[in-house]
């Protein structure tokens, strides 16, 4: 990204940022399943656009403060044969993980990297958002459905190569074009849009 293009997401950053102040959100939700019959997930309200990450994106473990998410964008995996293209969000196993912005369920899968994932399509069908290495899906969670920000998706886990113990939320962000497939579009960096804040390069 250009120079210019770091200045304006600094500029969008900081006004979505001072717009958050603003809003009072509830307390800390819960970590773990929810009891029968009571409700863990409080809706988050949207910041910026609705259809576009052009704003702070939600974060999709409740109770994860923004200044502790790292920029792990690019590190070396496998030994050095491929690059993380996400952010990893460290959680207990079992914390809630929901929408961090609105849109529609578009693929549960399960693969032997990302483990039990799901992918989110924007309302305007131009970004996906992949939540993995998820412990399970939210009760009622399928495709097709129509999320907000803080609706639950599932559970933090350690499944696919996370590694036994290392439970985090990999979350990432791509721009698709409207007609592409959930597996195909760019990889974005979302360190930005959930920490508020440029990634440090």
């Amino acid at each position: 990204m250009t120079r210019t293009g770091w200045t304006m997401l600094a500029i969008i950053v900081a006004v979505a940022v001072a717009f958050a102040s603003m809003v009072r959100v509830g307390g800390p939700l819960p970590m773990g399943r929810p009891v029968r019959g009571q409700s863990w997930v409080r809706p988050i309200p949207a910041v910026g656009p609705a259809s576009a990450p052009a704003g702070l994106l939600a974060v999709p473990v409740p109770g994860v403060d923004r200044g502790t998410i790292r920029d792990s964008w690019g590190e070396a995996r496998d030994g050095g044969a491929r690059a993380h293209h996400g952010t990893d969000i460290m959680a207990p196993g079992g914390s809630p993980v929901v929408a961090a912005a609105p849109g529609t369920i578009e693929k549960l899968f399960q693969s032997a990297q990302g483990g039990v994932t799901l992918y989110e399509r924007s309302t305007d069908r131009r970004w996906l958002y992949y939540y993995a290495h998820l412990a399970g899906y939210a009760p009622g969670v399928h495709e097709g459905q129509a999320v907000r920000p803080g609706d639950p998706l599932g559970f933090v886990g350690d499944t696919g190569d996370a590694g036994p113990g290392n439970y985090h939320l990999h979350f990432g962000l791509s721009r698709v074009a409207p007609d592409d497939h959930w597996w195909q579009g760019e990889d974005v960096d979302p360190f930005p849009l959930l920490a508020g804040r440029p990634a440090p390069r």
